[in-house]
């Protein structure tokens, strides 16, 4: 009887052991990226890309949008209409990741130059900046600029152009001219007036104004 009961245990244990020789799931063969690997004639696992294939929604036909270049020079266009909803979408994007350093105004005195960051940001408010085409703008964000490393993996290239168009309007806001102030606007414009503050959890309710109660159907 304690015979077959060592018997038992030897064939549970010589089973257990056979379980833990299994592959399956438990090891899985596999080339490490950038890994050497022989299967290759030039040794490399990583391949590269197969020559004329484009990824998907990646063409990039309008080379104008993608580049904000004419040839090898700047173009000054834009490839899309510029309206409210895109400056919006510039401003957005520049208080994101340019003001820090070129300010929300555009004056070169953003946070990081006022802590010791080495070198200034010029100002765009000066004549070479004010009479750089639009593509100049979208050619710094997309590839860098000296010290400044480029945007290209942080912001679209539809953003990228939408901060264009900001910065231009925030170039006419710092050098306007009465001439250029729209019939029965008031300057300063008049701060706006709030039904309820908020709580900062609720955002406040802005007051209409009359000329925008005019405007509802």
């Amino acid at each position: 009887m304690a015979k077959s009961s060592h018997i038992v245990g030897l064939a549970l244990m010589v089973l257990g052991g056979m379980a833990g020789c299994r592959l399956d799931m438990h090891v899985q063969p596999k080339q490490l990226p950038f890994t050497k690997s022989d299967f290759f004639p030039d040794q490399r696992s990583a391949r590269p890309l197969v020559e004329g294939t484009v990824a998907r929604g990646d063409l990039r036909a309008d080379i104008y949008f993608y580049t904000g270049k004419l040839g090898d020079n700047p173009g000054d266009y834009m490839p899309f209409p510029v309206n409210e909803a895109v400056l919006q979408r510039g401003r957005e994007r520049f208080n994101i990741f340019c003001a820090p350093c070129h300010s929300r105004v555009g004056d070169g005195r953003g946070f990081v130059p006022s802590r010791g960051f080495r070198r200034e940001p010029p100002s765009y408010h000066i004549e070479r900046l004010r009479k750089a085409p639009l593509g100049y703008f979208f050619d710094i964000m997309s590839n860098g600029f000296g010290i400044m490393p480029d945007y290209a993996s942080q912001i679209p290239p539809r953003d990228r152009w939408c901060i264009v168009a900001y910065i231009r309007a925030l170039q006419l806001s710092q050098n306007a001219t009465m001439a250029d102030v729209p019939k029965g606007q008031v300057v300063p414009s008049q701060p706006q007036v709030f039904e309820e503050p908020g709580t900062g959890a609720t955002l406040p309710q802005v007051k209409p104004t009359p000329s925008s109660e005019q405007e509802l159907p």
